[in-house]
């Protein structure tokens, strides 16, 4: 595994489990949890035909993230945050809820013009840029990118490991990424590229790995 620098919210955190190992092994349960729940979504959404992104998806998901864990789980930071290893400062904490609003407006209005990859990068990045919540924005903004990916492609990817476990074995070019569209942001312009590249490239490494596993040689 490649080693990655460190990057973590810092918020005043209702923690529920004091113990370091205990709320390790929490985290690792609930991350499948949130797993489950985000596949059942893309399940769900193809058998209806239709998907619009809404906030109480984002709030369902982290709070499969945080169930147990904090008393914030399922719900919007109350008060400002502090990415430690980035150069980024997130919105206040009243301006969340709006901001959550319009990341799900560019999703739902781009929706038929834009591609399954350029809006899992948006959803990637602008979640984080947002960082709504006191902690589990990046486990819920790498499902959440994921779980529209799926649904925008109208299919469950096969293959191991998924983007969001390949980005946890080296966070590295994934904070690149943010970091370069965050730089574009603050430019007023939306550069997704950098990101969009990394997730073709995991794309293409999972759907590879099931073939492979099929038997198909490259």
């Amino acid at each position: 595994m490649t080693d990655s620098v460190q990057r973590h919210s810092r918020a005043f955190e209702a923690d529920l489990i004091s113990d370091p190992e205990l709320k390790a092994e929490a985290e690792a349960r609930n991350g499948l949890k949130q797993y489950d729940y985000g596949i059942q979504t893309v399940h769900q959404a193809l058998e209806r035909g239709n998907f619009k992104l809404r906030p109480s998806l984002i709030l369902a998901l982290q709070r499969e993230a945080l169930a147990g864990i904090s008393a914030y789980a399922g719900n919007f930071r109350p008060a400002g945050v502090e990415i430690v290893g980035s150069k980024h400062k997130p919105a206040e904490a009243h301006l969340v809820p709006e901001l959550i609003e319009d990341l799900c407006d560019y999703v739902n209005e781009n929706w038929e013009k834009a591609t399954a990859i350029h809006l899992a990068a948006y959803i990637m990045w602008r979640l984080n840029w947002v960082h709504p919540f006191a902690d589990g924005n990046g486990r819920t903004s790498r499902i959440l990118s994921y779980v529209v990916l799926c649904i925008k492609a109208e299919t469950v990817f096969p293959g191991t490991p998924t983007i969001p476990e390949q980005i946890v074995e080296n966070r590295n070019p994934y904070f690149d990424a943010l970091d370069e569209a965050d730089a574009a942001s603050k430019e007023g312009r939306i550069d997704l590229s950098r990101m969009e590249e990394l997730l073709s490239g995991m794309l293409a490494r999972q759907l590879t790995n099931a073939y492979e596993k099929a038997g198909g040689r490259a």
